[in-house]
């Protein structure tokens, strides 16, 4: 429950769409878990691990609204923490899905805390719109996803000084080297 004692507001769906379809100007992600499992890419990850080559067209639709917001002049940014040995997810990240986020336009930053410490970022997932809007993505243990929330007051000065700090400590991913 919110400190201000109003009720979470969860997004889902189309609600949840409108972030990526209508932000102005930017869309930043913290991204901290080493695995994620999604329902959407359980069969891609498993593909991935037996060897399988990468589908043609993979990804395209993510691509596609990457493109469209870099072609309009909006900016889409990641930083993804990570520790070595990657598991096998990040591998599958690295290998199967990074590449082509770049290639469409996303700055895509690594922050390795393999032999250092973490450089003060929260343990949350979350996106930044527009320096103004912030969504949670609150994940179990396993990497599943238990929801989307729409922080309602955010100290938007410490998000932004979490974007900062993320960049400020991360490689390009055509930089980094595992």
């Amino acid at each position: 429950m919110p400190v201000d004692g109003s009720s979470p507001v969860l997004l889902d769906g189309d609600e949840w769409q409108a972030y990526f379809r209508d932000f102005k100007r930017s869309a930043f992600r913290l991204e901290v878990h080493q695995t994620y499992t999604m329902p959407a890419e359980a069969q891609t990850v498993r593909d991935f691990l037996a060897g399988a080559s990468m589908p043609e067209g993979f990804n395209a639709p993510w691509h596609r609204t990457i493109g469209d917001h870099t072609a309009a002049g909006r900016t889409m940014t990641r930083a993804k923490i990570v520790r070595r040995p990657l598991t096998p997810y990040s591998r599958y990240l690295f290998e199967w899905c990074i590449p082509g986020n770049v290639a469409a336009g996303e700055d895509y930053q690594i922050v390795d805390v393999t032999e250092r410490p973490n450089p003060g970022l929260p343990e949350q997932d979350f996106w930044l719109f527009d320096d103004s809007a912030v969504v949670h993505l609150n994940y179990r243990p396993d990497g599943s996803q238990i929801n989307r929330e729409l922080i309602q007051k955010p100290d938007i000065v410490k998000y932004l000084a979490w974007r900062d700090l993320a960049l400020e400590s991360a490689v390009p991913f055509s930089a980094y080297r595992t």
